[in-house]
């Protein structure tokens, strides 16, 4: 058995005091989106009967998208799309801060780190300092901006957060995802993997506010957490970079991954904290997919409506990579399970890896 050691210690003090989402406000249906890449594809002798299938196995029913839909066909180059990335991650970002501390009972002076998540878009300075100067952020604040880990960003983050306030127990760490992956669009890509990535990626952006142990909350405390990285697994997901800009890698074997590790990595987390799987009351799963939710619904054995909320989040506004395992995060906070009340946060993303996070509310 792993020692507990390697994890954060339990009853550690870190909570979550609020989470709070933003989103652009072009919301569209799924058929408006792809009659849109349908018109846009016809020309380029595309199996469109073969898009249309694809769109609706992904099983979502509506995204927002950073920008109207007419102006896509003018993102001709990648620095066009990424110089909207910047301005729009900005706009998104200041909001989900200012929310989440609005609904924590916080201001912008409690700050005292802020950590950044995104794959989906570049900038130096980073998107935090331009929000350190937007929203006059106190300028001691500690920040870490994170570029490449892609959906499991959310839940790596939210337990850097958590490092921060362990440390420095008075604290204040906030951590903000803005992923617009719309904007990440390759008109010239036939591979399947691009074709699903049209009908499955939104835009939209998540953040959190997690305090130490001098700042006691009603939110759900972070237990522990634990890193998995599979070796040679590199292939699975993520980008491929070129002067186009981000071409998505994304293998069929998720899923197999999933079913492959998942319920190992997960008994030995918990059994290390003296849990089973019987005692997480609440999943909070990163939406990935269809495919990926059922493998882990099947992978763990889960009653039937246990992960609801990735499901409805995935319906709702697609997958928002990093952002997604947040929203999920918030859909929970909200429903308030029992106090007392163990819930699983988990996420998987490039590498191959997944993070696990033990809550306990």
């Amino acid at each position: 058995m792993r020692p507990a050691g390697r994890d954060a210690a339990a009853g550690s003090g870190a909570q979550i005091a609020a989470v709070a989402t933003a989103f652009p406000p072009h919301e569209y249906d799924q058929e408006t989106l792809l009659r849109a890449l349908k018109a846009a594809w016809g020309t380029q002798h595309y199996n469109l009967d073969r898009l249309d299938t694809l769109h609706r196995n992904v099983m979502v029913g509506g995204r927002r998208l950073a920008l109207p839909l007419e102006e896509y066909s003018g993102l001709d180059t990648w620095g066009k799309a990424n110089a909207a990335w910047i301005r729009i991650a900005q706009d998104l970002g200041a909001q989900a801060v200012a929310a989440a501390l609005e609904s924590a009972g916080l201001g912008v002076g409690d700050i005292d780190a802020l950590i950044f998540v995104s794959v989906t878009g570049i900038s130096t300075p980073s998107i935090d300092a331009m929000l350190m100067n937007r929203l006059r952020l106190p300028p001691h604040v500690k920040r870490t901006p994170i570029f490449g880990l892609g959906c499991v960003a959310g839940a790596t983050g939210l337990v850097r957060a958590a490092d921060h306030v362990r440390a420095f127990p008075g604290q204040v760490a906030v951590l903000l995802s803005v992923e617009l992956c719309s904007l990440t669009i390759q008109r010239d890509d036939q591979s399947v993997p691009n074709l699903i990535a049209t009908g499955l990626f939104g835009d939209g952006a998540a953040a959190a506010v997690v305090v130490g142990s001098d700042r006691p909350v009603s939110g759900p405390q972070i237990v522990a957490s634990r890193a998995v990285f599979y070796p040679d697994s590199q292939h699975v997901m993520g980008w491929d970079i070129s002067e186009r800009g981000f071409r998505i890698v994304l293998s069929a074997d998720v899923p197999d991954v999933v079913l492959g590790h998942l319920p190992r990595d997960v008994d030995a987390f918990l059994a290390d904290h003296g849990l089973t799987r019987r005692d997480i009351g609440s999943w909070v799963a990163h939406p990935g997919g269809p495919k990926v939710l059922e493998a882990m619904q099947q992978a763990l054995y889960l009653p039937a409506g246990a992960l609801e909320a990735s499901w409805r989040s995935l319906r709702t506004v697609g997958n928002l990579s990093s952002a997604s395992v947040l929203m999920v995060l918030g859909d929970a906070m909200d429903r308030r399970p029992p106090a007392g009340a163990y819930g699983l946060l988990l996420a998987m993303g490039p590498g191959f890896c997944s993070e696990l996070v033990l809550l306990r509310w």
